[in-house]
């Protein structure tokens, strides 16, 4: 009898699980999501031709496994893109093709042709159809990955500063003479004396970059991103996202960046927050993962578009010495409802996949969870952004000392004045020239907004938010009104989760649903993690590589971290040192 794997959530962790389990086992994977989109906060929205890519996600990472996964999906670019030359783009091109795919019926017809070859896996653990072509020519082809120069920088006073934020001659001229002395006294006070109690954000900021520099650069912006002051966030975010990073290395590397010439070795090496060119597929992330939908399609799995999980039954077991002592409970069945229809059907399966918001899974488990479980996954805070999306003729960037410019090459700029509501902005020309319907004479640009679902700036009407918009531009001196061509407005709840609330008793939901071997908690807000795209990948990868060995202990899940340099040797899990000691 076929294993039925029920997944929640169409991103990237759930569609990397339901292509693993198509890939590696006989289990046939069912994906359920509630909207009508692809790809979760990886997609790619449309609007007349003109891309969003939903919060920035660049296509790199420390694990090989997934830098492979994804040249599998989308092979690198052959040729240069349509503006690579013109802007001068230091691009690594690839000479060969190798992709494999699910079956025959979900390798593209471009490639049935002669100069395609056929081959079998080289995986003892898989058999993927392979396919080995000439790397494809983005400017004939869809099905291509680009690689892409990053320049992400602060905007602050109608300056520009390097992010991550480093101490160099241009950025003292700006900051001022006496202003940079006191960083620099600020940050040798905080090396020789540091706080002792890292527990929330502003004293882990403070210990690595000083308490003026967090003041001038993080303080405010960060504030702006969570809602909160930092003082009641938990340092796990700041570990999370900028682990390793300091002033003293932010300079390092750049010294660095003059002197080698290796430029692989170079960005292995980096933290993720400093590398300098990264990977990105032609029409955005969410090309991606409906290249992955497809495929998955194709090859007998399902993804089911408006389906929304409402309801999740467990049978709650007994301690079974045969299982070591842990416990047999098990997920049973799903209920689903047509979110077009309202009618409901209950599915009856092996292994459930959530990557839904853990506040949602706990309330709709039947029977009930214990009190604390619930009141632990009831406490839990998301916060809720939205874009407004601009396109104009032009920029008009107001750069101290400088002519407007009509240009600037950033993927993203963050903006750290005070005084308006936007957050970052994004530049999707620099991302992809693919991303922009007529890139030679617009400028398509994202303006994001971190809020709260059901506050004043969530419910006010699109009109107003792009009117909002378009005057906070021309307050900070980056956009005329004069310039737009057209605008529209993008919401997306619970898209980061919060590191306070019921955050740090997470473990209490965490150990409750390790008792169940069949559930598997994955991605973002299926951990309640700020995780990278690659390191939700990881965790879907990980629970696959589970019920692969027939492991019914999911703690490795949870200890997934993609911004560590792995050392595993090929064909092993991604795993905790701690988990590898224990695995033997």
């Amino acid at each position: 009898m076929v294993k039925i794997a029920i997944i929640a959530g169409a991103g990237p962790a759930g569609l990397t699980a339901a292509y693993e389990l198509l890939k590696r086992t006989d289990v046939h994977p069912i994906v359920l999501e509630s909207t009508q989109a692809i790809g979760g906060i990886a997609q790619t929205f449309n609007y007349k031709g003109n891309r969003i890519d939903i919060g920035g996600h660049r296509f790199f990472s420390k694990s090989k496994r997934v830098m492979d996964w994804w040249f599998n999906i989308l092979p690198r670019q052959g040729a240069p893109s349509a503006d690579d030359i013109e802007k001068g783009h230091e691009v690594d091109l690839a000479a060969e093709a190798i992709v494999g795919y699910l079956c025959k019926d979900c390798i593209p017809e471009e490639l049935q042709v002669a100069g395609c070859r056929l081959q079998k896996s080289d995986s003892a653990t898989c058999n993927l159809q392979q396919v080995v072509f000439p790397a494809p020519d983005p400017e004939k082809t869809d099905l291509v990955m680009l690689q892409r120069p990053r320049l992400s920088r602060i905007y602050y006073h109608k300056n520009f500063f390097p992010y991550p934020i480093g101490i160099t001659f241009t950025v003292a001229r700006r900051l001022g003479v006496f202003n940079t002395m006191l960083i620099g006294f600020s940050y040798i006070k905080s090396h020789f004396f540091p706080l002792k109690d890292e527990t929330y954000l502003d004293a882990f900021f403070i210990n690595r970059f000083g308490r003026r520099l967090y003041e001038t650069f993080f303080k405010d912006y960060t504030e702006k991103v969570w809602g909160v002051p930092c003082n009641q966030i938990r340092a796990d975010w700041g570990a999370q996202r900028i682990k390793g990073l300091s002033l003293k290395r932010a300079v390092v590397h750049a010294v660095k960046d003059l002197l080698t010439s290796n430029f692989t070795k170079a960005q292995e090496e980096r933290e993720t927050s400093l590398i300098t060119r990264f990977f990105y597929p032609k029409f955005g992330p969410g090309q991606m993962w409906e290249t992955v939908t497809e495929q998955i399609r194709a090859c007998g799995g399902e993804v089911r578009i408006k389906r929304r999980v409402v309801g999740l039954r467990w049978e709650e077991g007994r301690k079974d010495t045969r299982a070591q002592g842990r416990n047999t409970s098990n997920i049973v069945s799903v209920t689903v409802e047509n979110v077009e229809t309202g009618e409901t059907e209950e599915i009856p399966c092996d292994y459930f996949f959530s990557t839904m918001p853990i506040r949602h899974l706990v309330t709709m488990m039947h029977p009930k969870p214990n009190d604390r479980v619930c009141e632990v996954a009831e406490g839990l805070v998301y916060r809720d952004f939205l874009t407004v999306g601009l396109l104009l003729k032009q920029l008009h960037v107001q750069e101290t000392g400088k002519k407007p410019a009509s240009t600037v090459p950033d993927n993203w700029i963050y903006v750290q004045d005070g005084g308006v509501h936007v957050g970052r902005i994004q530049i999707f020309n620099n991302w992809s020239p693919y991303m922009v319907a007529d890139r030679k004479n617009s400028v398509w640009i994202g303006l994001e907004y971190f809020v709260n679902e059901g506050d004043k700036l969530w419910v006010m009407p699109d009109k107003d938010l792009i009117d909002l918009g378009v005057g906070e531009m021309e307050k900070i001196g980056f956009a005329q009104k004069a310039d737009i061509l057209d605008a529209c407005v993008l919401r997306m709840p619970k898209a980061y989760p919060a590191y306070f609330g019921s955050y740090d008793q997470l473990d209490v939901v965490r150990d409750f649903t390790l008792t169940i071997p069949n559930l598997y908690l994955i991605g973002r807000n299926g951990m309640h993690r700020y995780n990278n795209q690659d390191h939700s990948m990881l965790t879907a990868m990980t629970a696959v590589d589970n019920i692969v060995a027939g492991s019914s202990d999911n703690l490795n899940v949870w200890n997934v971290n993609a911004d560590r340099v792995y050392h595993e040797e090929k064909g092993q899990s991604e795993v905790g040192e701690e988990d590898r000691k224990r695995a033997t």
